[in-house]
């Protein structure tokens, strides 16, 4: 009897403080440790000089669409940013 295995992949909408210079950064991926390290290691170009970063929030969403949809209202919403910031402020901090 042949099992049937559903492989689901979550994409997620994260948010890095730097403890540089305590600047957010707002990213997407499927894959929050591997993308960490990636940006801690230098390896993203728009956040090497600001290293190291911790995670400081992540929201997970079915599918890349949703997930960049997501990134793309909290980098160009003030409004939506500012509500998610209210909503974790002490996460921020």
């Amino acid at each position: 009897m042949a099992s049937d295995h559903i492989i689901v992949i979550m994409y997620y909408v994260y948010i890095l403080k730097s403890l540089k210079d305590e600047k957010l950064y707002i990213g997407s991926t499927n894959d929050l440790k591997r993308r960490l390290s990636e940006h801690n290691n230098g390896l993203n170009r728009s956040t090497k000089a600001r290293r190291p970063f911790e995670l400081r929030y992540y929201e997970a969403c079915a599918s890349k669409y949703d997930a960049r949809k997501r990134e793309y209202a909290l980098k160009k919403d003030g409004k939506a940013l500012g509500q998610l910031k209210r909503r974790i402020s002490e996460s921020l901090q």
